[in-house]
């Protein structure tokens, strides 16, 4: 997920109501083509959210497609990850929008409440899935509302090996390395403390969770409580990181070497080695408790748009299965260094011997599965200002855990009635 930012859920469904009163179905045309009236039974239209590097393999796929499929025409409009999600939600509330999207898992929430997307399950054939691996997908209130393309979109612990030549596996040696390597004009260690997604593997791994199998907030733990303080320790006891750092100063500074350690996702990688780091990758460290950090793992994939007519649907889901399938997935899947869905790639022989990939994989083996329920959009919510609070000195940890629990509690309750 890349740069997990979230709006708040009652405020975006409260926009969609006003749109949707204002659009007739399938009325005037949206950005990148309409469902209904933008695209013939010929052409397809498609919303994405990919890094430059992920959308030079997706076109590169589109156009072996092509050539096979002559006279087909595919339009698609990048987004980034909440405009996307809001304004397919305007667009198809009012009865347009493309005929795929493609992002990451936790937009099938509110995308599904909203009966925005299909439920794949009923829509593809029989044993489609079956060519997935398990952990890839999501299943939401017994349904399946996306194929996934690949699989992991999780935080692991990028090093420079230059300055770092093993990776440190307890935090005591993180502390002693980065300490080591912390110096005038350099930092052992950056990371996105502004996010809460950078939050939740140190929450992980002392043993809480965002949710719990019922969805409902699990905030106000001792875990929370230890997570917060842990982070605010790196950079206020141990002064190894630096005191501003938001995704792009910490990503700043890890390319032009000011930083030695930073903790980022596999859609970074290929940036890093571009900027001339010599980058190795490793689970997040193991915590005071002995526990490894538990990352969220999710995936990245297709919705069919529920706006799509019966006519152009068989050629939308032809798109769709070879976009999903072996041969697309494994295409720059080295250079990208992410993970296939796809059984039969995920288990291709090149990347079983890849030392990124492997460790990618023990990474995601250490994680624990991103919740797709609608809850989860009000739990970023009200988890960031919160983690902010603390890091900027304005809450203690214990209160900040307290507050964002009584918030979400509140807002879920709203969002339900």
């Amino acid at each position: 997920m890349r740069r997990v930012l979230v709006p708040g859920l009652l405020a975006c469904c409260a926009a969609l109501v006003l749109a949707a009163t204002s659009c007739a179905p399938g009325g005037g045309k949206t950005p990148g083509g309409s469902a209904k009236g933008g695209a013939t039974a010929r052409n397809i239209v498609i919303w994405e959210q990919m890094d430059p590097e992920e959308r030079a393999r997706f076109e590169a796929n589109l156009e072996v497609f092509k050539q096979s499929h002559p006279g087909v025409t595919i339009q698609h409009t990048p987004y980034e990850t909440e405009q996307l999600r809001t304004q397919f939600q305007t667009a198809a509330t009012a009865g347009g929008g493309p005929d795929l999207i493609f992002g990451p898992s936790d937009q099938v929430g509110p995308l599904s409440i909203l009966n925005t997307i299909v439920p794949l399950d009923q829509t593809l054939e029989q044993g489609f899935f079956d060519r997935f691996v398990p952990g890839s997908l999501d299943t939401l209130n017994g349904h399946l509302y996306a194929a996934p393309d690949q699989v992991g979109n999780h935080l692991v612990l990028c090093f420079d090996r230059r300055l770092v030549p093993r990776a440190p596996a307890t935090t005591a040696e993180f502390i002693a390395t980065a300490k080591r390597l912390t110096r005038p004009g350099r930092y052992g260690f950056a990371m996105n403390t502004t996010e809460p997604y950078w939050l939740v593997p140190f929450l992980g791994g002392f043993g809480g969770w965002v949710m719990d199998a019922q969805a409902r907030p699990t905030l106000d733990t001792p875990a929370m409580v230890q997570a917060l303080a842990f982070l605010k320790s790196l950079r206020d006891q141990h002064k190894v990181m630096p005191r501003e750092s938001d995704y792009m100063t910490a990503e700043t500074m890890f390319k032009e070497g000011k930083a030695a350690m930073i903790v980022n996702g596999p859609w970074s990688w290929s940036g890093y080695r571009k900027a001339g780091v010599d980058l190795g990758v490793a689970p997040i460290f193991r915590l005071p408790n002995g526990q490894w950090a538990r990352p969220m793992v999710a995936s990245k994939g297709y919705s069919i748009n529920v706006n799509v007519p019966k006519d152009r649907l068989p050629l939308v889901v032809e798109l769709l299965s070879f976009l999903t399938s072996p041969a697309a997935e494994l295409r720059s899947v080295r250079d990208l260094s992410i993970l296939p869905s796809s059984r039969d790639a995920y288990r291709d022989s090149t990347l079983l011997g890849d030392p990124t990939l492997a460790a990618s994989r023990q990474a995601i083996e250490k994680g624990g599965r991103m919740p797709v329920v609608p809850e989860m959009r009000v739990i970023w919510d009200v988890m960031r200002p919160e983690m902010q609070s603390v890091m900027n000195g304005v809450k203690t940890p214990a209160q900040a855990a307290k507050d964002m629990q009584r918030a979400a509690v509140t807002q879920i309750a709203g969002m339900k009635q």
